[in-house]
């Protein structure tokens, strides 16, 4: 069953420690993609997703614009954040891994995140993921300044609440409608 997104409901919330002591917390506000979900198989699984690298919100607008810059996620070059699923593996009757790649700053790396399915009911048009992992952010060439190697952690914490609605018809149908 293909499910859409709905960028309205959904987040992306990210935190990273820096010099050891505080963390820095922000988010993503632009999320979209389609999924794919296989109850009968969940390998047959995929999620293709993206944000808006500039909708990066960390309630302090002169780090934001620090983070759109070059040294960070530079948006003008590469506006985009990506990620599609390789493998989906179910680990329980609602937990399940999650692997595949994700292209931030033009750089590709694979990720892995643990997927919660929040429950619901079978035939709801509506589907609740909760997706947890860790990027290395040296791994994208985010913030390697002298000062920024040493300040900012290495590990990133990210955190997605996903909202998605069920398609009126699977792609390749035809929608029918009475005349």
């Amino acid at each position: 069953m293909i499910w859409e997104i709905d960028s309205t409901q959904s987040h992306v919330l990210f935190s990273v420690r820096v010099l050891s002591v505080t963390v820095t917390k922000g988010r993503f506000k632009s999320l979209r993609g389609h999924l794919s979900i296989d109850e009968v198989n969940p390998g047959n699984s995929w999620v293709e997703a993206e944000v808006d690298a500039a909708s990066i919100d960390t309630s302090n607008w002169l780090r934001d614009t620090h983070l759109r810059s070059p040294s960070f996620f530079a948006v003008r070059r590469s506006p985009i954040i990506s990620f599609q699923s390789t493998t989906v593996e179910q680990n329980s009757d609602s937990t399940y891994r999650l692997a595949g790649n994700l292209t931030l700053r033009g750089i590709t790396k694979p990720a892995t995140f643990t997927i919660e399915r929040n429950a619901s009911e079978a035939d709801s048009s509506t589907c609740r993921l909760t997706a947890r992992g860790k990027i290395n952010r040296r791994d994208f060439g985010l913030g390697q300044s002298l000062l920024l190697r040493f300040a900012a952690g290495r590990t990133v914490d990210i955190e997605i609440g996903m909202v998605a609605v069920r398609h009126a018809t699977e792609p390749g149908e035809a929608l029918v409608t009475a005349e």
